[in-house]
């Protein structure tokens, strides 16, 4: 599985949403996207990608697009072009 439908997964399974629907999809932009949405989602990719998000980027984390960009930050070292 690439990483980037392990990313998807994660989506899909933790908002039980259709992968049609993940483009442009933003915190609070559907109602299971809440608070804790958001840190379910979290503790799902730092287990699926074995990470740790900084809190910064935890919050900052504000969209499905945003989290590709953060996931892909050095630090962290997920590539979605593989």
């Amino acid at each position: 599985m690439s990483n980037l439908e392990k990313y998807n997964s994660i989506f899909t399974e933790t908002f039980e949403i259709n992968e049609s629907e993940l483009e442009g999809l933003k915190y609070q932009g559907i109602s299971e996207w809440d608070s804790i949405g958001h840190m379910t989602l979290i503790s799902s990719l730092e287990n699926a990608f074995d990470i740790m998000f900084d809190t910064m980027d935890v919050i900052d984390f504000s969209s499905y697009e945003k989290g590709k960009e953060i996931l892909s930050k050095e630090e962290y070292g997920v590539d979605f072009n593989a």
